[in-house]
């Protein structure tokens, strides 16, 4: 049995200039792992804890070197000795360690570099690439499958450059294409839509996701910018390609209403689930991510009962990939669908809870990056491993993307999908 021998964490760049955590893992056998985690812009309150240092002498204040102290001094001593292929064991350590109900102690930050390293090392000892060592440990899946990449082709909101109020529009090719085909649809969009902007003068600037951050007026131009895009190409919007949104609503919520620039006046609840229900039917979206804020429980039940025969209604802020979260919104039939982020709750085993009530509720599961991204491509093979429906990796564009995508191409070759 090998077991881990030294735990080293340090600082790095996420893909906005903006520090996160690496750490390293050293079994005694000498094989030597490394995880790097992600962090978010636009969070959700439920989220855990991400830890930052406060110091605003020091990288503005987002420093994280109170996390990797916290894994060097704290977490190295207590799970070194331990084998890392008792996932739920190590995780359940550095629970433990933390002790708080949104890991604000020791920071999921923290929990997570060493809980997704953990898995990296379990997987070296048994032999087996990412995804096949979460297939076989967790027996999500009977068969592999590969995900359909949902591609944000237009960042807005709190990624974009200020004039959209939806967070990201999406491109997402039929569900019967092979992956290979669905990602080079996604990258023909994306050169066409440059094209389409370029030709508007609209081009402004590039999200923080890799897609385009337009001059636009409302929100409802986005679809037709994709309209115009795939018009162009021997594809067909509700065909081959459907569009999607990450209206990401607690960016414009206020006061118990949501303000769109599509309207003068604000929405109530009812009015902006009849808004959605008008674009669901013209421009053929087909999943609406985050449509209603975070703690609007009765929002969301009307929303999924009005829209879930023909759009996926898609919780991210308002699940944070957490267990009582997800339990209550299987009860009360308040989404369909579950963006999985594993920084949101800290640990991979805790994150394997979520995805697995998510499947046995029937809803559509979809494993995302982050806005501020590493060239880790773990969240590749632990979609594939779990079975996730979807993968959400952000525009085909700039390295801490794309590097996820080519990994789901390789595992494609592999498993000769």
């Amino acid at each position: 049995m090998a077991v881990i021998q030294a735990v080293h964490a340090r600082e790095i760049l996420d893909s906005r200039g903006i520090p996160t955590i690496e750490t390293t893992i050293i079994l005694d056998t000498g094989i030597m792992v490394s995880a790097a985690v992600p962090s978010g812009t636009s969070t959700g309150k439920h989220e855990a804890v991400e830890l930052r240092d406060g110091d605003q002498t020091r990288m503005l204040g987002k420093g994280v070197l109170k996390a990797v102290k916290n894994v060097n001094e704290v977490i190295a001593p207590a799970i070194i000795g331990q084998d890392p292929s008792r996932q739920t064991n190590l995780d359940q350590i550095l629970v433990n360690l933390d002790g708080t109900p949104n890991k604000s102690k020791l920071g999921s930050n923290a929990m997570l570099s060493v809980s997704q390293a953990g898995a990296r090392a379990g997987a070296a000892i048994a032999g087996m690439s990412l995804y096949q060592y979460f297939k076989e440990k967790y027996q999500l899946i009977s068969g592999y499958k590969m995900p359909i990449p949902a591609f944000n082709l237009i960042n807005g909101g709190a990624h974009g450059a200020g004039n959209l109020d939806f967070q990201e529009f999406h491109v997402v090719p039929a569900s019967n294409k092979p992956f290979h085909v669905a990602l080079q649809i996604g990258a023909e969009i994306f050169m066409t839509l440059e094209k389409v902007l370029i030709s508007k003068g609209a081009v402004h600037s590039t999200g923080i996701e890799g897609g385009f951050a337009p001059n636009l007026y409302t929100n409802t131009d986005a679809f037709q910018l994709f309209f115009e895009a795939v018009k162009e190409m021997p594809y067909v919007i509700g065909q081959d390609v459907f569009l999607g949104i990450d209206a990401a609503s607690n960016y414009f919520y206020s006061g118990g209403k949501y303000k769109i620039r599509d309207r003068s006046e604000p929405f109530n609840t009812d009015q902006i689930i009849e808004y959605y229900k008008e674009i669901q039917e013209k421009y053929h979206v087909f999943s609406i991510e985050d449509g209603l804020a975070e703690d609007d429980w009765d929002g969301w039940k009307k929303l999924t009962k009005e829209l879930q025969s023909v759009a996926v209604i898609v919780g991210d802020d308002f699940l944070t990939t957490n267990k009582e979260r997800v339990l209550k919104a299987v009860q009360e039939q308040a989404c369909t669908g579950i963006i999985i982020k594993p920084n949101q709750i800290g640990t991979i085993s805790e994150t394997v809870e979520v995805v697995k009530i998510a499947k046995d509720a029937g809803w559509q599961t979809i494993f995302s990056h982050r806005s501020g991204e590493t060239t880790d491509d773990f969240m590749a093979d632990f979609a594939v491993g779990c079975g996730a429906d979807y993968v959400k990796f952000g525009a085909p564009s700039r390295g801490e993307r794309v590097v996820k995508y080519n990994r789901l191409l390789k595992i494609e070759a592999e498993l000769g999908m």
